[in-house]
């Protein structure tokens, strides 16, 4: 099933999924995906604007060229999606406890998120912007960090010799996560 340039407003899937398809420049808005299942679902230049995918499950699903505007996405399992052609951008989003684990996430997006927890662990991140974001204990480990952008973002924790950082962007006092690991007192 093949649904294209479809707008839809105010649904409820968590009583009744999704039907499984190819969804292209839809856009979902004020949507309750909240521990519905979307396995299996490819979007293709979708929308998703203040929805709820809190605990939503995502095996076998694919995005690509995705936005996520204002949504929760708490607890959602990126990994378990197509990582090919996998294509994501967040502005506004609350994002706990969210993972990403070894996903390629080159030039990704993360704009005034909120990503407490939020797991990164094996994801290459090269170029990824995080613009205003809180990282709070977000798991950053062997994670691939090139050329990314923390200037804005902070609370988080990184470990240079244990992620690639090389011409990673920081800025003071956020810079002091990269000494965490060194349990040292900074004055």
């Amino acid at each position: 099933m093949n649904i294209n340039n479809k707008q839809y407003e105010k649904i409820d899937y968590t009583a009744e999924r999704l039907p499984k398809g190819e969804y292209e420049n839809c856009t979902f808005t004020d949507c309750d995906f909240s521990k519905s299942d979307l396995s299996d679902v490819i979007f293709i230049d979708c929308k998703f604007e203040y929805c709820n995918l809190s605990l939503a499950k995502v095996k076998g699903a694919a995005f690509k060229g995705v936005k996520f505007k204002h949504c929760k996405l708490l607890g959602v399992l990126f990994g378990d999606a197509v990582g090919f052609l996998l294509s994501l951008d967040f502005e506004g989003c609350l994002m706990n406890l969210t993972s990403f684990y070894k996903l390629r996430l080159r030039g990704t997006n993360f704009k005034k998120c909120v990503l407490i927890e939020a797991d990164f662990g094996g994801a290459d991140l090269a170029s990824a912007v995080f613009d205003n974001c809180d990282l709070g204990r977000t798991v950053f480990a062997g994670t691939i960090l090139e050329k990314a952008d923390f200037t804005t973002s902070y609370n988080y924790s990184i470990d240079p010799e244990g992620n690639r950082i090389k011409k990673a962007r920081f800025s003071y006092p956020g810079v002091l996560g990269l000494l965490d690991r060194f349990n040292i007192e900074i004055e």
